[in-house]
């Protein structure tokens, strides 16, 4: 593993190989990690007994686009009927595998001038909180932090900060020499 691909994924990636969110996203830049779908193998070799995938959704000019997410956790929140109505909205076939929607994101993300909003729903956001930052564009949300909060605010915030210690935790590890796979072994 890599000291300096532990530290992005540690950042940014913590509560999903954690087990607190269904998936995370991370933005790696080519220059530093020229060699990354390479350096995955790896990660997914190590993570792949937890049901962890890391999968490249995006290879733009000057980045990658890394979604890490746990498989089961990810395909619980994109079968309920409530994210299903979303999705269907932006054209994702209803009762679709898993794969066959992240490759409809993949899809969405490479043929859009922006980034689709839907995403959230991908990233375990409350749904309310998707729909409403789609419908203000937004604007006027209640709270804004990991994302922007259109619904419960006080459940949001203690989330945000179930997030950012988990983070904190990650990090202080990695910095103080262990891998994630370490950090991560006894979990």
């Amino acid at each position: 593993m890599n000291h300096q691909l532990d530290r992005l994924l540690a950042a940014y990636c913590s509560p999903t190989l954690a087990g607190i969110k269904p998936a995370s996203l991370a933005s790696c830049d080519r220059t530093q990690y020229p060699d990354l779908p390479q350096r995955l193998r790896a990660y997914q070799d190590a993570f792949d007994r937890r049901g962890i995938r890391f999968e490249i959704l995006c290879a733009c000019r000057g980045r990658f686009l890394l979604l890490v997410y746990h498989q089961g956790q990810l395909e619980r929140r994109l079968s309920d009927a409530r994210v299903q109505r979303v999705l269907v909205k932006f054209g994702y076939p209803p009762g679709a595998p898993l794969e066959a929607l992240l490759d409809g994101l993949r899809r969405r993300i490479a043929a859009q001038p922006s980034f689709p909003h839907e995403i959230g729903l991908f990233l375990g956001y409350p749904i309310e909180d998707v729909i409403g930052f789609i419908r203000y564009e937004g604007r006027g949300c209640k709270l804004c932090g990991y994302w922007k909060v259109y619904g419960d605010a006080e459940a949001a915030s203690r989330l945000f900060d179930r997030l950012s210690r988990v983070c904190h935790a990650v990090k202080t590890r990695i910095e103080q020499g262990e891998t994630l796979l370490e950090v991560f072994a006894a979990a």
